[in-house]
């Protein structure tokens, strides 16, 4: 994998600005995760489905991010056929689940909205639980499919990527088999993948801006507004990338030499370890309950201490 060939003098600042991201994405989403998991004020299911997100984030990061440190301070590294296989299957699904995690998430946040005397009743813990499950086991079945289509595929030519990860479109500019399948499969799975839980997430927050702005008052809308905002800011940034990156098509221009490879690269770049990190962030700024849970959980610390 060559990753970043152009950086040449910008190698070592690059290093270490990804690792510093890296290490602030695995100690924010650790965070939130322990703070979801421990604090009372956040016991509703709007955190247990952040919880998960953050569990989501931390696994694709650690799928990437620490071969690609490897990459960029070598100037290109090796990858076994194995490991790339078990990279591009650990990223997929999780990028899959992802997908699903959002949808849930706007879900949940339809009923807090639009229908607040019944959520506690329709958002009971079965549903939440099954809505978790459902999103995991969706995500990596589905991916499940192009890894079998992927390991049918002989690579008889180069074994140069001009990528920093196993991602599909890299793979399928190595091989030299007839490909044609795994494009139609390709574009087949972005519907149960991207656009058909994209557009479950525009049905829902159609209707959450209807709600909001049947409400009389300007402070009872910007505080509705509010419990959504973040879960908003989140889907636009995750999927704007997604859909550039792999529904832009890309076959007949390769990786190595075209333009769009190259803001592909970026993107992937932004989409994988950016995004992750800016996550926590996003929902623990605006978030009160979050932030008290925090000073609680520091005030104990310093207790002991």
């Amino acid at each position: 994998m060559l990753g970043f060939p152009t950086l040449n003098d910008y190698k070592l600042p690059f290093f270490s600005i990804i690792l510093l991201m890296y290490f602030m994405t695995i100690c924010e989403n650790l965070l939130i995760i322990l703070l979801v998991s421990t604090s009372q004020r956040l016991r509703s299911p709007m955190y247990f489905f952040l919880g998960h997100l953050a569990l989501s984030d931390i696994i694709l990061v650690t799928s990437i991010v620490p071969k690609m440190l490897d990459v960029i301070i070598r100037g290109g590294s090796t990858i076994s056929y194995v490991g790339c296989l078990a990279q591009f299957y650990l990223y997929g699904g999780t990028v899959s689940a992802e997908c699903f995690l959002l949808t849930a998430m706007s879900y949940d946040r339809y009923l807090a909205i639009c229908r607040p005397l019944h959520y506690i009743s329709v958002m009971s813990v079965k549903l939440r639980c099954s809505l978790i499950i459902s999103s995991w086991l969706l995500g990596f079945m589905l991916v499940l499919i192009s890894l079998l289509l992927v390991c049918g595929l002989q690579f008889c030519g180069s074994n140069i990527m001009n990528y920093f990860f196993c991602d599909y479109a890299p793979l399928l500019e190595l091989s030299c088999s007839d490909t044609t399948v795994l494009d139609i499969e390709m574009i087949l799975l972005c519907f149960p993948i991207i656009l058909l839980p994209f557009s479950c997430i525009t049905v829902s927050y159609v209707y959450i801006f209807m709600a909001i702005f049947g409400i009389s008052t300007t402070s009872g809308r910007q505080k509705t507004f509010s419990t959504c905002s973040s879960h908003l800011v989140v889907v636009s940034i995750y999927y704007g990338s997604m859909f550039v990156i792999y529904m832009v098509p890309y076959r007949g221009h390769s990786m190595t030499v075209n333009k769009m490879g190259n803001v592909k690269k970026i993107l992937s770049l932004f989409y994988t370890v950016v995004t992750p990190l800016l996550n926590p962030m996003i929902y623990s700024l605006s978030n009160r309950d979050i932030k008290q849970a925090f000073r609680k959980l520091s005030s104990k610390m310093l207790a002991v201490l």
